[in-house]
C-alpha cells in the first residue's frame, strides 16, 4: 500500500493517527501501533534476521520496545506511514545496537578486523559488527543524511531500491547510484576505524 507517500488521505485512520501523535497524544500512538503491529513486527522480523540467531530479543519484545521508546518522544513530525515505519526502524536500530553495545562492554573483543567485504552490509551480523556499521552510520549521517536514511532504509528496513527510492522520492536510478556510494563508504569508514583503533604493535 503505497497511497499516503504519494498522496495521502487525510481522512484515513492512519493518518489520523499520526496527525494525532504528532500533536503529543499519547493514545495514539498507542492505537498506530495496534495498527500497524503486523507491519511492525515483519519489520522486526528482518532486522532480527541478520542478528546471531541466540539473540535474546524476538519480534514481539523488539516492537514493544520500540514502542516504549517512541512514547518517550514528543513534537515528532511523521509525514506518513512510510516515514513512520523509517521512525520505527530506526528505533529498532538503536535497541539493537544498545543490546549489542551492553553485551560487548562484558567481554571486549579488539583482536583481528573484521571480514569486510560487499557482504558485509547482506550477512548475518555479529554484535562488533553492528556496532561498527552503526558508528559509521552516524558518521554518514553527518555528511550525508539522504545516504544514511537510504542504508537504514535498505539495509535496517529490508526495503527494495525501489520501493526506499518511492520513500525518499527519487528515482530509482538515483537510488541505486546512491547505494553503491553509500556501501563504498561505509567499508572505507569501517576500515579506515579497524586501522585506527588496531594495536601499535
Amino acid at each position: 500500500m503505497t497511497t499516503d507517500s504519494t498522496g495521502p488521505d487525510v481522512s484515513s485512520p492512519v493518518t489520523l493517527l499520526l496527525a494525532g501523535w504528532s500533536k503529543g497524544d499519547p493514545q495514539a500512538l498507542s492505537r498506530l501501533v495496534t495498527l500497524l503491529y503486523d507491519e511492525l513486527r515483519r519489520l522486526a522480523k528482518k532486522h532480527l534476521a541478520r542478528e546471531r540467531p541466540e539473540h535474546t530479543l524476538g519480534a514481539t519484545a523488539l516492537v514493544h520496545e520500540v514502542y516504549l521508546r517512541l512514547a518517550d518522544q514528543a513534537g515528532i513530525t511523521v509525514e506518513n506511514r512510510a516515514h513512520f515505519l523509517h521512525i520505527a526502524s530506526h528505533a529498532m536500530r538503536r535497541v539493537l545496537v544498545d543490546h549489542a553495545r551492553a553485551r560487548s562492554a562484558a567481554k571486549r573483543n579488539c583482536a583481528g578486523a573484521l571480514p569486510l567485504d560487499e557482504g558485509f552490509l547482506c550477512a548475518r551480523m555479529r554484535d562488533r559488527d553492528l556496532i561498527a556499521l552503526d558508528d559509521a552510520l552516524d558518521e554518514l549521517s553527518k555528511i550525508d543524511s539522504p545516504k544514511c536514511r537510504l542504508v537504514e532504509l535498505r539495509f535496517f528496513g529490508g526495503l527494495s531500491v525501489e520501493e526506499a527510492a518511492e520513500v525518499l522520492g527519487i528515482s530509482g536510478r538515483t537510488a541505486a547510484r546512491e547505494w553503491n556510494i553509500a556501501k563504498a563508504w561505509l567499508y572505507a569508514e569501517i576500515r579506515r576505524d579497524q586501522g585506527a583503533g588496531a594495536p601499535a604493535r
